[in-house]
Parts: C-alpha cells; structure tokens; sequence
C-alpha cells in the first residue's frame, strides 16, 4: 500500500520528517503504526502530530483507507505506551524521573506536570492525558510507577489515542489542501479538554455522592421503619 505522501502534497523530503514519510510509503498502515509506537516510546520525538493530518488528506485523495489509518496509528500508541508503561513499573519513580531529566527535549517539570496529573485524576489521567501535548509524551510512566492494573491501562490508553488519532486524521481528511490548518485548531483542543473537565469532574463527583447520600439516607430510613 503506497501512500506517496510527499508527492502527493509536495512536502519536503528531507530530516526527520522525510525519513517518517518514506516509512510510511513504504510500510502503509504498518508504517503508520511503526511511527506512532516510536513516538510514544520516545516521548514525542517524531512529528506524529503533523503527519497524522497529512496522512488524513492522502487518505482522502484515495490512498488510504481513513479507518485502517486511526486504527493503526491508535494500535502503535497503545503498544509504545505499553513500553513506557514498563519502564515505569521496572524502574520506580525516582529512577525512572532521574532517566527522564537527562533525554533531551524533556524539561524536569513536563515529568512533574505529568505525575501531578496522574496524580490528581488517576486513572482518567490515561485516557484525557492523550489529548494533552505536554502531559502525552509521559503519562504512561507514573501509570507504570503506580502500576495501575494493565487490562485498564490498555484499554484507556486505546480509547484515548483512537480519539486523539481520530481527530487528527479525520481533521486533515476534512480540510483536505488545508490539513496543515489542524496543527493550529488542535492547539486549542488541550484548553477546551481542561475547561471541560474542570466544569464536568466537580459535577459528576458532586452527582455522584448525591447519590450515594440518598441511597444512605434510604437504607437509614428502611432500618428505621423496620
């Protein structure tokens, strides 16, 4: 299956980018995979966020098929993640922080920005940290440090990248010759996600002990009666 991505588009060929794209070419889907995997395991190395929405615009000029594209690129970002994930659980926090610091590109605070979310939303943290750009890269290490139960993990890690993944492809799809548009749009996306859960996390927990203080209030009155 050839893409024929910088031909298609007339993207530059050369560094990174143009090693990813010839990947791609050459592996299709698989490539696609490939790439996000490599991604995840090094912690956002690769320009993912950019060829995802060009490979969008390719998939609608027939080249590939949109729906193998989100499936392989979510299956890579599951399976790097499951490495990172490992690494966590095999290091434990202070030396895997301690390797962390030292790559390039990872600033001390993105690794701390990233086990207070954890922190703060755990398991939630999985499956919003995806959408997020700086808490992305690292979110599944403080997962491995806690060693939060796999099935879980996968799953969460799974529907959070099949919906990030989806939103860049079917962006760049949608926008066809201005896929490249999607680079600004989805920069808004972490600050409309934030705004969400900061309205919707305190209304689902306050509904929810609601709840469990009516049900309490109930079984009181039922012991009462009875």
């Amino acid at each position: 299956m050839m893409l024929h991505l910088a031909q298609t588009t007339g993207e530059p060929t050369g560094g990174l980018a143009g090693w990813a794209i010839d990947v791609i070419d050459a592996l299709g889907g698989l490539g696609i995979a490939l790439l996000t995997a490599l991604d995840s395991v090094l912690f956002g190395a690769l320009p993912v966020d950019v060829l995802l929405p060009l490979i969008g615009y390719t998939a609608s000029q027939g080249a590939i098929n949109i729906g193998v594209a989100i499936v392989c690129a979510a299956a890579g970002v599951v399976v790097g993640s499951l490495v990172q994930y490992t690494l966590g659980a095999r290091l434990g926090r202070d030396r895997a922080r301690a390797l962390l610091v030292k790559i390039p590109g990872i600033k001390p605070e993105s690794v701390d920005r990233a086990e207070a979310w954890f922190a703060r939303h755990g398991t939630k943290a999985v499956l919003f940290g995806r959408m997020l750009p700086v808490v992305r890269p690292l979110i599944s290490i403080p997962a491995g440090v806690e060693r939060m139960a796999l099935p879980k993990f996968v799953v969460l890690s799974a529907i959070g990248s099949l919906m990030w993944n989806a939103m860049l492809l079917g962006s760049g799809y949608l926008l066809g010759e201005n896929w490249h548009r999607v680079v600004d749009i989805m920069g808004y996306v972490p600050y409309v996600l934030l705004g969400a859960l900061a309205v919707g996390v305190p209304l689902f927990l306050r509904r929810r002990n609601r709840r469990r203080k009516n049900a309490a209030t109930a079984i009181a009155e039922t012991n009462t009666s009875g």
